[in-house]
């Protein structure tokens, strides 16, 4: 493997500490990661116990299976992300289907169609949360704050055309959240889980 293709020492030495059971691994694990994997859930699910309770199965999971993450296959971020999308879409067809069953309304196209519509909304919500901060700073001066980009770029203190390609490039990334993917795979992971 080249140098350039090694996993990230963090994503390697955290599943080594995890393996050797060390539980200050799990809490700093759990220090970096729980606000993405509560707001991933969230996203999902749009229930706030329903989003603690997949956030205490994807660190009981990180805990119990370590082994699970392969650092070859990509960054930890990406593969916590995958794992709590795959968990809140299980638990969102669980929860659908059951109401479904006792309502008598509704058709599994209905059910596949919200779990789209989450999919895409934590998708897009993944990569605005993980796009570096300077395209994620002009995205939100220009689509939260209504800047165009001769104010975003005065508000960046970059010229107009740095704006406009921070805007461009920004609006690609999150365009990525439309892809179809194998269910639970954010892009950057490739669909290992």
């Amino acid at each position: 493997m080249a140098a350039k293709d090694a996993p990230p020492r963090w994503d390697r030495k955290m599943q080594q500490r995890l393996a050797r059971g060390e539980a200050a691994a799990l809490g700093e694990l759990y220090d970096r990661f729980s606000s993405l994997v509560h707001g991933l859930a969230h996203r999902v699910l749009s229930d706030e116990r329903a989003a603690d309770g997949i956030t205490r199965e994807v660190f009981v999971h990180l805990w119990e299976n370590p082994e699970s993450y392969d650092p070859k296959q990509g960054p930890l971020r990406s593969w916590v992300a995958a794992l709590t999308h795959r968990l809140a879409v299980q638990r969102l067809r669980a929860t659908e289907t059951a109401a479904l069953a006792r309502s008598g309304e509704g058709t599994s196209e209905d059910l596949e169609r919200k779990v789209r519509q989450a999919s895409v909304a934590a998708r897009a919500d993944y990569i605005v949360q993980a796009m570096p901060a300077p395209l994620r700073a002009a995205l939100e001066l220009a689509y939260f704050q209504r800047r165009d980009y001769r104010q975003t770029a005065t508000d960046l203190g970059v010229t107009e055309d740095e704006a406009r390609r921070r805007l461009r490039l920004g609006l690609q990334l999150l365009a990525t959240a439309h892809d179809t993917r194998p269910s639970g795979a954010p892009p950057e992971y490739g669909g290992a889980v």
